[in-house]
């Protein structure tokens, strides 16, 4: 006869395996967690070489693609002095830099998108580009929107791009924003435009899509993060959806669960970890960067480092600057590291600028 404290001390390592498997399936880490990247540590000092400024505009979000030339070329948004800082809703345009170097210094080289004007769905602005190479094309994803049919007057217009979005044409032009993508060839153009965007709120998300964020999936298709707001709530509350495609233009198919739940995030990038086996994506809290992580790109969880960078910038000589608003990032990647972390930068003075930040 075996004793029961066999059966006891039997139950109790079954008990461990049970937890722990478990613990695996909801913390959405495989045996061998891969989870050790540390954005926060790779962080350097940056100087004026790494700062983009323009004295008609006021510079914001960006993205780096190496071109076929070897040259790295920075898409990167722009927004005109003379509407004001909140114009990005109205007048935005995606200008086109370039560098020998990713982390600068970068020269203003073209506009290369703007909104097209009535009749079409991208009328009014061009806005957070994310340039992508896959397969031999480059794809220049972009928010814009319309006022559908609507004719608005010169003080109309003024509200829409002064005002906050409480305001009647402030709201139409912001409830109207979606994605978009251009196509070309090469990396100068000419960029093909298509009629309709390619990404509509649904599932977690309502009124907007904007903010996109794409990686090539390592088992063939594409993975999407995009914004839009957060369902039946009394104020606004941003919320991120997932979207799978078998392509880079789609169709896009937005998966019923929100990416990062409640968290009130936006402006997120994306990438794969060929040599973590899994994705990472950053993005703005509203006061700092933070880093998510995902395995299949479907499931998304804080990375183990999760914090990156608050809203100070540290220069060369040591000086440090508590800067009013840091957003937009963007980490490029090459021959599978980071190499630069791109994000946008507003002085408490109202300064604005791209920066990129070098990463060690």
């Amino acid at each position: 006869m075996i004793a029961p404290k066999f059966y006891s001390k039997q139950i109790k390592r079954i008990g461990i395996v049970v937890f722990s498997f478990m613990c695996v399936l909801h913390h959405g880490y495989s045996q061998e967690n891969t989870d050790d990247l540390d954005l926060s540590k790779m962080i350097q000092p940056i100087d004026e070489n790494n700062i983009l400024r323009d004295e008609n505009y006021y510079n914001w979000g960006s993205s780096i693609v190496k071109g076929k030339d070897g040259k790295y070329h920075l898409f990167y948004a722009q927004m005109p002095k003379e509407h004001g800082f909140r114009s990005w809703l109205t007048d935005g345009v995606i200008s086109r830099a370039t560098s020998d170097n990713p982390s600068g210094p970068y020269v203003h080289q073209e506009v290369v998108l703007k909104g097209r004007g009535p009749g079409h769905w991208d009328a009014h602005t061009a806005h957070n580009p994310r340039i992508k190479y896959f397969e031999g094309q480059y794809y220049l994803y972009y928010m814009s929107t319309n006022i559908d049919d609507r004719e608005l007057t010169k003080d109309q217009w003024y509200q829409a791009r002064f005002e906050d979005i409480e305001n009647e044409f402030r709201a139409l032009v912001r409830e109207n924003q979606r994605i978009g993508v251009v196509v070309a060839d090469d990396i100068h153009g000419p960029w093909k435009r298509f009629d309709a965007p390619i990404v509509e709120p649904a599932g977690p998300i309502v009124k907007i899509t904007c903010n996109p964020a794409i990686a090539q999936r390592p088992d063939g298709g594409y993975v999407m993060l995009v914004r839009g707001d957060k369902p039946n709530q009394e104020r606004l509350v941003r919320s991120q959806a997932v979207a799978m495609a078998p392509s880079p233009i789609g169709p896009w198919e937005l998966l019923p669960t929100a990416a990062v739940g409640n968290l009130d995030s936006e402006d997120p990038a994306i990438w794969y970890d060929e040599n973590r086996k899994r994705y990472y994506g950053i993005y703005h809290a509203f006061g700092y960067m933070g880093l998510i992580t995902s395995e299949d790109g479907k499931h998304w969880q804080r990375a183990k480092n999760y914090k990156v960078l608050g809203k100070t910038i540290t220069y060369k000589n040591g000086k440090q600057l508590d800067v009013a608003r840091l957003e937009r990032p963007f980490v490029y990647v090459e021959d599978g590291l980071a190499k630069v972390m791109t994000v946008a930068v507003r002085e408490k003075d109202g300064t604005t600028y791209s920066l990129f930040i070098p990463l060690k």
